[in-house]
Parts: C-alpha cells; structure tokens; sequence
C-alpha cells in the first residue's frame, strides 16, 4: 500500500504542470483524492501502530530486566510452520535495570516464544527458549543473567532479527518518501499564483 501511495503521489506531482483545459479539472480532482486519502491511510497507521497491542485471547508476556545494564529485547513466536509467517518478530524496545515491558502474543498456533537480548546493536548476550503449556496463564520472564540456550537457535534468531530490522529501515525510507512527496503536492495544491 505504501509503494502504491508512493507512485500514486508521484503520478499527482507530474499532474501538477496541466494548467488549462478540461484536463486540468481531472487532474486537480485526482491530485486532491490522492492527498486524502493519504492523510486518511496515514492516519489510520500511525494511530494502529501507537496503539496498545492487546490481541484478543492472547498472552500477556513481561520481560523484567535484572540485569545492571539496558538490553534491547526482541520476542519471537513460532507460530505454525504450515502458514506463510512461521516466524514472528516483534520489538519490545530496550528495557532498563529493574523496568519491564509487557508485550502480547497471540498464540493460537503455537505454543513456544523465543526471548531476545541485545547489549547494542550486533551484541546478543541473552537467549532463551520458553515453551507455553497452558494459554490462560500469562508470561513472566526474569533476565538475571547473559544466558544463550541454544547456540544453533539463536543464530537462527539473529537472520530473523536481521531481516525485521531490515525490512523495518526500508519500510522507514518508502514512507519518509512519502511524506515529502505528500507535502510537495500539498504546498503545489494550495500555492496561489
């Protein structure tokens, strides 16, 4: 949807040079679509995304750093390998001493999460493997110490986390494109002669 806003703005900037004619009507009706129904897919987003993720049925997973120094920890659900997403990764942000971060999984296709921490970014000092065998009782997780339970595992979990990052930093970039070309059209559509 991104990359279709992208080109669909692009497509509106290039609009921008028809003037006069029955033309140019069109092209101003198109260009003002286009720009509200990116702020509406913008807004949409950005208030999804700030949102709490409470899931339904879900588990509620705490992560309690006791360690003396801030980790960033990441969670990953095994979920059915027979769907297309057999992995999933999320952030849970980077926890200080003594604070936690509540995060929710939904586990309806697996019973087993992999708890993730990185002293800075390439650094990983915790891994641990946590199975899941009754779903009405949430998670409390205690790191108390640099602990890699499986060495194999955790490299497995490093590529995961690569490429989340990865897709997170490109997602990061069709977006802030745009933006600016939401406020090139913006600035063009509203500038008087």
């Amino acid at each position: 949807m991104i990359l279709l806003i992208f080109w669909a703005l692009v497509f509106s900037l290039i609009l921008s040079k028809i003037k006069r004619g029955k033309g140019a009507e069109w092209a101003k009706l198109f260009r003002i679509i286009t720009l509200v129904f990116t702020f509406s897919f913008f807004t949409y987003w950005f208030i999804k995304k700030s949102s709490v993720g409470i899931v339904r049925n879900s588990v509620a997973l705490q992560v309690i750093n006791k360690l003396p120094q801030p980790l960033d920890f990441y969670v990953i659900n095994l979920n059915d390998p027979a769907t297309n997403k057999a992995m999933e990764t999320k952030h849970i942000g980077k926890i200080r001493p003594e604070y936690y971060r509540i995060e929710y999984l939904k586990m309806d296709k697996s019973d087993q999460y992999w708890v993730v921490g990185y002293l800075g970014k390439k650094n990983l000092v915790y891994f641990s493997q946590n199975s899941v065998p009754n779903k009405n009782i949430d998670q409390i997780i205690e790191v108390q110490n640099y602990i890699n339970q499986s060495v194999k595992l955790s490299d497995i979990a490093k590529k995961q986390i690569e490429a989340y990052n990865y897709e997170n930093i490109k997602q990061g970039i069709w977006i802030t494109l745009d933006f600016l070309l939401l406020f090139l059209n913006l600035i063009l559509l509203l500038k008087r002669k």
